[in-house]
């Protein structure tokens, strides 16, 4: 059966730190593109940065490049998200997601989901 489960997220100030982990189970995840994507209520899914298979390139979006940092672990079969100098308006649940194609902003080229993980940046 094939699973993505994150972790790591929670309850921070701003201008803190959160690393998320994405681990997969069933497939490898470096064979697959995967994204984190997040949603915060009342709002559309957005991706947020995305890495290639095979240690390919990575994608951020305007909002968190050069804050936010993706990379890859494959003898944990895990991938992670590392997000620094977080603001409020970070505030979300961050699901990771794989693709069998290149980095995509949309949820619907994704296979695979996670349950996600809840991230709250506030005072």
């Amino acid at each position: 059966q094939l699973q993505l489960v994150e972790s790591g997220g929670g309850l921070v100030q701003p201008g803190g730190s959160l690393r998320l982990s994405c681990a997969a189970s069933g497939f490898t995840l470096n064979n697959y593109t995967i994204a984190w994507f997040r949603q915060a209520p009342g709002k559309e899914r957005e991706g947020v940065s995305c890495i290639r298979s095979s240690g390919g390139s990575a994608n951020y979006a305007d909002s968190v490049k050069g804050r936010f940092t993706i990379s890859r672990d494959n003898a944990r079969n895990t991938v992670y998200l590392q997000m620094n100098s977080l603001k409020p308006e970070d505030t979300a649940v961050y699901y990771c997601a794989a693709s069998h194609y290149i980095c995509s902003g949309y949820p619907s080229m994704y296979a695979y989901w996670g349950q996600g993980t809840q991230v709250t940046v506030s005072s």
